[in-house]
C-alpha cells in the first residue's frame, strides 16, 4: 500500500514526505559541525549517507506522518519534525529541525516552523508544541519567538554539549482545542 503523500506549502517553503533519494542531499546538508553543534548528540557528526538512509527509513513508516523534508526553491534543505508524546503528555509534541548552513538567515526555518505547527494543531490532535534550545543558539530562539512560541523556562545546567555544561531554554506554543475545531 502506497503511503499518503503530504505536502504543506506557503508558496516559498514546502514541507513534504522524505524520499529515499533525499539521502545524498541530506548527508550534504547535515555533515556540518555548525549544524551538529546545535542538535542533540543523537545527531551524528560526521553525518554520512548511511546515517541519512537510516533516518529516512525510520521516518517513512510513520503513522501519522511527523517528520518532513524542508524544500526551498525546489531543493531539499533540511528536516523538521513534530514528535507526539504519550501517556499524560499525549496532547503535546516536541518540535525539532535542522537546515543546511547555506540556507541560514533566509527566513526558511521560520516559514517551516509555522507550516508544521499549523499541521500539528490541525492534524495531530495536539494542543501544545514545545522545543528545547541550547542557550547559545540565539538564531533558533529568534525563530521560535517569531512563530509565537513563548519562553517557558530556563533549565539551568541541564545539558552537556561538546563537553560544556549549558542551559536549555524551553519554548512552547499552545492553543485551545476550540481554535482548530
Amino acid at each position: 500500500m502506497a503511503r499518503k503523500e503530504i505536502k504543506l506549502t506557503d508558496s516559498i517553503v514546502t514541507l513534504r514526505n522524505l524520499r529515499r533519494t533525499d539521502k545524498y542531499r541530506m548527508a550534504e546538508m547535515a555533515n556540518n559541525k555548525k549544524v551538529a553543534d546545535n542538535l542533540r548528540d543523537a545527531f551524528p557528526y560526521p553525518y554520512t549517507v548511511a546515517d541519512a538512509q537510516k533516518f529516512i527509513n525510520t521516518s517513512i513508516g510513520q503513522k501519522p506522518q511527523q517528520v518532513f523534508a524542508i524544500e526551498y526553491q525546489g531543493k531539499y534543505v533540511g528536516n523538521i519534525g513534530l514528535y507526539k508524546q504519550d501517556d499524560i503528555y499525549s496532547r503535546s509534541a516536541e518540535l525539532g529541525y535542522f537546515i543546511g548552513e547555506p540556507y541560514w538567515n533566509k527566513g526558511i526555518t521560520t516559514r517551516a516552523v509555522k507550516l508544521i505547527c499549523d499541521y500539528g494543531f490541525r492534524e495531530l490532535d495536539i494542543v501544545r508544541i514545545y522545543s528545547g534550545v541550547f542557550d547559545f543558539n540565539h538564531a533558533s530562539q529568534r525563530v521560535l519567538e517569531k512563530c509565537g512560541f513563548e519562553r517557558e523556562a530556563v533549565l539551568r545546567n541541564a545539558v552537556i554539549k561538546n563537553g560544556q555544561i549549558c542551559d536549555e531554554i524551553r519554548y512552547a506554543k499552545h492553543i485551545t482545542p476550540q481554535d482548530y475545531t
